[in-house]
């Protein structure tokens, strides 16, 4: 299948590091890596996201992170993306200040691919407004993000991270906020109305609520379906019963993003064949999907 220049909106740091990096940045700190580290079918959330302990234990310094963002751009160029958004959590890579760690991030992508900010679920209210603040001042940086899902015992409900939200707004900041990822779509409602996304990562119980779904489209918000990983977290069972195609014949704005091209082991042309090879895809939608992708990238 011939495609046509990609986007990919969705595509975090730590997690789509080259294979031959990993290798080399492990045995720079006498670490070996993980055999299990790739994700498989139905692991779930939370052992998805504990695969990234060891990929973050290998980018603690800027040197990491710069060289790792500009890998991700060559990589990305290679796969025909023209339209790529790289995100992270600067304050997980411990080595060097919050500040230090985004011009990093930034350096490495040299205008190559938009930085995005991700707070995390549970976090302090502090740490993602800091990161809003710090965005401020730097043009690389194009959006923030809420990543990860929530958990017991938890401090903080998605709703409490609105302040920063706004403020991102008032910035000029992109919003996008993972949301729904095999969990009710209600917290993708509180993402829109609450946060001001718009854009929702993941968002896989879309359809469950009418009334969710007439919001999105309403409101012209853009989903980043990540039918790959969506497998892996158990988010939906099987690849054809990914809603891609359903959304795009309901009117719903959304892409197709790879998410974490080591991690997932999969990277945009192949996400792409996946998603075409959904039931109810055809030509049209996935060139809906593509063009989709290229409108909703964050800029400033």
């Amino acid at each position: 299948m011939q495609l046509p220049p990609l986007a990919d909106l969705h595509r975090h740091l730590d997690g789509s590091l080259r294979p031959a990096t990993i290798a080399e940045l492990a045995a720079a700190i006498s670490q070996e890596v993980p055999a299990d580290l790739a994700f498989h079918p139905g692991m779930g959330l939370a052992a998805a996201l504990s695969r990234f302990r060891f990929t973050l234990s290998l980018l603690q310094e800027p040197a990491a992170v710069r060289r790792v963002a500009a890998e991700m751009c060559e990589d990305a160029a290679f796969e025909g993306v023209t339209t790529l958004e790289i995100r992270f959590a600067p304050q997980l890579h411990l080595g060097a200040p919050i500040e230090a760690m985004i011009e990093a991030a930034i350096e490495g992508a040299d205008g190559r691919a938009g930085v995005i900010l991700c707070g995390l679920y549970g976090e302090p209210l502090t740490v993602l407004a800091a990161l809003v603040e710090a965005a401020r001042a730097r043009p690389g940086v194009v959006g923030i993000d809420l990543a990860g899902g929530p958990a017991e015992g938890h401090a903080h409900r998605l709703g409490d991270y609105a302040p920063a939200y706004r403020r991102a707004g008032e910035l000029g900041l992109g919003r996008t906020v993972h949301a729904g990822e095999g969990r009710p779509p209600e917290e993708i409602r509180v993402a829109i109305v609450q946060l001001g996304a718009q854009r929702i990562g993941h968002a896989t119980t879309l359809l469950d609520d009418p009334r969710v779904l007439d919001l999105v489209i309403e409101r012209a918000v853009t989903v980043e379906a990540c039918p790959t990983s969506n497998l892996h977290t158990g988010a939906i069972r099987s690849p054809a019963e990914h809603p891609l195609p359903r959304w795009l014949r309901a009117g719903v704005r959304a892409c197709v993003c790879t998410d974490n091209t080591l991690l997932s082991q999969v990277d945009a042309p192949e996400e792409h064949r996946r998603a075409a090879a959904i039931p109810g895809m055809d030509d049209a939608l996935l060139a809906r999907a593509i063009a989709c992708g290229h409108a909703a990238a964050f800029r400033r």
